[in-house]
């Protein structure tokens, strides 16, 4: 980046704003993401806006910062939160940069709650109706988080369903269901394993292509 930054809003006569939203830039040498910064903290100001103070934050990320920590026997460079997934700087095993994500522990943590009172609202409906709300909610979790090297957050979100499942069952009756009644009901209506897409398919965050090099 040279030259001055110009950075534009929407003004015309009758526009408004959007919700508040979450925004990564990246950037090759740090100077430009701190002169962007201050450019846009000036804009903003014109309309009584501001950045969050607590989520704006400047970090060194990507493949050049890692490699320099690396040879330093530093950490690697911090993570960052977006769209639900951790993102962090990793290697293939043939030793090529590569930025991962894996999902973000509030949003899986909410995920389970909100599952977790849904379960107990159609604890007595039939078992199938159960079974077919769960694999869709299943389905949309790795559709969604079924990025390469999030299988493990995939096979836990999946081992918690299928344990809130079976407190829901076992409270629909006074004598409890055992984990071999349980185990039956899988058999029959098993739940579907975690699976992993393909970055492109499943999510709109690139991975190796994005934040290959520089600071974000």
């Amino acid at each position: 980046m040279s030259g001055d930054i110009h950075v534009r809003f929407c003004e015309g006569v009758g526009v408004r704003f959007p919700r508040p939203t979450r925004l990564v830039m990246g950037f090759q040498y740090r100077d430009d993401a701190e002169r962007l910064r201050v450019a846009l903290e000036k804009r903003l100001r014109e309309f009584s806006l501001e950045l969050h103070s607590e989520k704006t934050r400047l970090i060194e990320f990507g493949r050049l910062p890692a490699l320099r920590r690396q040879r330093l026997g530093q950490r690697r460079p911090s993570t960052f939160a977006f769209l639900g997934l951790t993102h962090y700087c990793g290697w293939t095993r043939d030793g090529r940069f590569v930025c991962k994500q894996r999902t973000q522990s509030t949003r899986l943590s909410r995920k389970l709650r909100e599952v977790k009172v849904e379960a107990r609202r159609r604890m007595h409906r039939p078992v199938a109706e159960q079974h077919r709300w769960l694999t869709s909610v299943l389905r949309g979790h790795y559709r969604y988080y079924g990025l390469p090297g999030n299988s493990k957050a995939l096979a836990s979100f999946r081992n918690q369903v299928s344990q809130i499942w079976y407190r829901s069952l076992r409270r629909r009756s006074q004598r409890g269901l055992l984990w071999l009644a349980y185990n039956e009901i899988l058999r029959r209506l098993p739940l579907l394993p975690a699976r992993v897409d393909g970055c492109e398919k499943a999510h709109p965050v690139g991975c190796e292509r994005s934040f290959r090099d520089g600071v974000s």
